[in-house]
């Protein structure tokens, strides 16, 4: 079995996006922790178009926000694909619906700590994954393919490979054994952009030495294993100038890198009210948790909300055989030990803070490189002793029946 996973650099169109639209995010949350943002970006060649849905108490200069966003990831002259100075911005913002913020306007937005008060922003299904295949409880060719990508981006903006552009892709495809567990590396594929300078040859062994060579671990390479870097020889013109980029368009690269569900909503630009970030956030921070506490060594869950309505219309847990207890039982241990309102989800992992941006490169989901609520693994505890209370329960149950009998 062979599976693939991606990833993209910082400067990727489509990263772009999300950047800039959690750099929104994150300006109202930090003036107005109750602000509520849907903001999406697209970018095209010299231009950028911000559109959404914004309803705070915050004023900030969205354009000076979206130019130094631009510049700092890299994109500061024509040749890079986007001029963050002198590009055109185009800003087109209004009030959230009437309609929609019926559900949500309840009185725990104004503090009063009722989570039966505030309902979903909107009707979705969320997953959440992990696994103990990796310390990160990732699936393994999306944290290499990661590794690439956060790599070129260090060697760009560190100058120790100076002709680098900004944007930039990998894939992985990683073999598994009949037992479920990585195997060795088929495919490497690296696509860098770069200046007109540099030859295909400097390229090629460049990204092999700094990149390939210090991310891949080398017993996970042999002679049959393929590696292709830049493999249409030229990547010259690149960024929003090469492909217009959109929000929410890497959700694969956001999640689980192919290997696990996703659900109907991308991420970026929405604020924690919007289950289809923060049940996303908790789906991961519950499935973690209880492959932490060793009941399961991977672990799937599926959440679904309707609008307006505070608890999920239906939760389901897929361990793929691997757990310790039954999928069902694992369920009601779920609803014992976590809270899936959306309020209350909010308020346990912290996320009217302002700390969007961050999860718009590399993944939301296994960082080991920020300090994000739901990568903690602090539920196990709580876990191991509602399993433990199930386990007797389901013992003297079947002492009854045995006695019945």
């Amino acid at each position: 079995m062979i599976i693939t996973s991606e990833s993209v650099t910082k400067g990727h169109p489509d990263k772009l996006c999300d950047a800039v639209s959690d750099a929104l995010l994150d300006a109202y949350l930090k003036q107005d922790p109750f602000s509520r943002v849907a903001v999406e970006t697209c970018v095209s060649e010299n231009y950028v178009l911000v559109v959404g849905e914004v309803t705070t108490e915050a004023i900030i200069d969205a354009e000076a926000i979206v130019r130094k966003t631009i510049k700092d990831i890299g994109y500061t002259s024509s040749e890079s694909g986007l001029d963050g100075d002198h590009c055109e911005v185009n800003i087109r913002l209004h009030k959230q619906s009437r309609d929609i913020a019926l559900g949500v306007d309840q009185s725990f937005e104004g503090k009063s700590g009722n989570y039966e008060d505030i309902g979903a922003g909107d009707q979705g299904m969320m997953y959440g994954y992990a696994t103990d295949e990796t310390v990160e409880m990732m699936p393994y060719p999306i944290v290499l393919a990661h590794k690439l990508t956060r790599r070129l981006d260090m060697l760009r903006e560190s100058k120790v490979l100076p002709y680098l552009r900004p944007d930039g892709k990998s894939q992985v495809s990683v073999q598994y054994d009949h037992q479920g567990k990585p195997q060795r590396i088929d495919t490497i594929i690296v696509s860098c952009q770069h200046d007109e300078v540099v030859s295909k040859a400097q390229l090629e062994k460049d990204i092999h030495e700094k990149v390939i060579n210090s991310v891949i671990p080398s017993h996970m390479i042999d002679s049959y294993t393929k590696i292709y870097i830049n493999p249409t020889g030229r990547f010259v013109i690149g960024g929003p100038a090469g492909d217009s980029g959109l929000t929410g368009r890497k959700i694969i690269v956001d999640t689980y890198g192919g290997f696990a569900k996703h659900g109907g909503g991308a991420f970026s630009g929405k604020d924690p009210t919007k289950v289809d970030r923060s049940g996303a956030y908790m789906a991961r921070y519950i499935t973690k948790n209880i492959v932490a506490s060793h009941l399961a060594k991977k672990c799937e869950i599926q959440i679904s909300y309707a609008i307006g309505v505070s608890h999920p219309t239906s939760i389901n847990i897929n361990t793929f055989g691997t757990g310790k207890i039954s999928d069902e039982l694992l369920c009601h241990i779920v609803k014992e030990v976590f809270d899936l309102r959306p309020a209350a989800i909010i308020d346990q992992l912290h996320l009217r803070n302002p700390i969007y941006q961050a999860t718009s490169s590399y993944g939301h989901f296994g960082r080991l490189d920020q300090d994000f609520s739901w990568e903690k693994i602090d539920k196990v505890e709580a876990i191991l002793l509602e399993a433990k209370q199930v386990s007797i329960q389901r013992e003297c149950q079947l002492i009854q029946e045995e006695v019945k009998v």
